[in-house]
């Protein structure tokens, strides 16, 4: 890669943007644990969690509220604070000359901003102009599957159901969530103030607002997303997105119909050796992935690879990925690593 498009070679200053949300704080932990190059981390979010203390490889980092001074010299921001936030403070931040890579949905579609998942299309990546735009979730785990597959075989057409918790809607969700399935337990009527409707032993279609084709905003995300990751914008593609009584981790039903048949034993070999992915199941016991399974770790599981009884050209799998982690923050991360240089030597 052109070097005008990598993180300078030395150790980084880097800030997160939105360092008190869920994503943010496992944003810091991935900093920590995958030991990346940091001279500097300064912790932004708004005014009201400022002077918050959060802990980085030993060392107490105070959380700062974002000002248009927040963005000097810093080589990296990593911004997950929403489309607003991001939307917000964008010229501020590419006029410093910081890189910025935003998990929110502000970005994605704009045709200079390349849109990345890391095992997918990393090539993408010398398109940037400054900004990096980080899939949604339930995008990320789905391309994870479908990239390595439709390089063997075409995909004419997916379907996709999917089952999203909590953490989806943030720290204040799990929370919520929380709280609400103990009312619950105690005969009390649950009362849901952060999403429109409470999740404790329920479930209800994906809340984002609805568009002109009754298809809600999340399930045109992953439409539109994975057409652009695959770099194929006729792709025929359905979903339907749900919310459910889980904390942490989406899982996703999906029928993937190819140009032809396509052999399983195939399939299970593409996908055992796909990078991100891992095979969980036990069809002896009717054991396949489950959100608990992935909760906190990095890999996506699939399971119940089958042939559909309806169409010999199709399968059906379904796999199970940690929302907070490769859904959001792990996916920025590796973002940011490939474009160190010692990546490139």
């Amino acid at each position: 890669m052109d070097p005008q498009f990598l993180l300078p070679e030395r150790p980084l200053t880097v800030a997160i943007l939105g360092s008190s949300g869920a994503v943010g704080k496992e944003l810091l932990a991935l900093l920590e644990e995958r030991s990346f190059p940091i001279d500097k981390l300064t912790l932004l979010a708004s005014h009201r969690s400022a002077g918050e203390i959060q802990n980085f490889c030993g060392t107490e980092l105070k959380v700062e509220e974002t000002t248009q001074e927040s963005f000097k010299n810093v080589d990296l921001i990593l911004a997950s604070a929403g489309s607003s936030i991001s939307r917000k403070w964008k010229d501020a931040i590419l006029s410093s000359g910081a890189l910025m890579i935003d998990n929110s949905s502000a970005f994605r579609m704009e045709n200079d901003v390349p849109l990345i998942v890391p095992e997918v299309n990393p090539d993408d990546l010398s398109k940037h102009k400054g900004l990096i735009a980080n899939p949604n979730c339930t995008t990320i785990l789905l391309a994870l599957v479908l990239a390595p597959l439709t390089r063997r075989i075409p995909i004419k057409r997916i379907v996709v159901s999917t089952y999203q918790s909590a953490s989806g809607a943030g720290a204040m969700a799990m929370e919520e969530l929380k709280k609400l399935s103990q009312e619950v337990l105690d005969g009390l009527t649950p009362k849901s103030k952060v999403l429109p409707y409470s999740l404790a032993y329920n479930l209800f279609l994906h809340n984002s607002p609805l568009q002109s084709n009754n298809y809600c905003e999340e399930e045109m995300k992953m439409v539109n997303e994975t057409r652009k990751i695959l770099g194929d914008p006729s792709l025929s593609l359905t979903a339907t997105c749900v919310r459910v009584p889980v904390f942490r981790a989406h899982s996703e039903a999906v029928n993937i119909e190819f140009t032809q048949p396509f052999p399983i034993k195939e399939a299970y070999e593409i996908l055992e050796s796909a990078p991100g992915v891992e095979i969980l199941e036990d069809f002896e016991n009717n054991r396949f992935p489950m959100p608990l399974d992935v909760t906190g770790r990095d890999p996506i599981s699939v399971g119940r690879i089958r042939q559909d009884i309806s169409n010999p050209n199709a399968l059906e799998l379904w796999l199970c990925g940690d929302q907070i982690r490769k859904g959001a923050a792990l996916n920025a991360v590796q973002i940011a690593e490939l474009l160190l240089p010692k990546n490139h030597e």
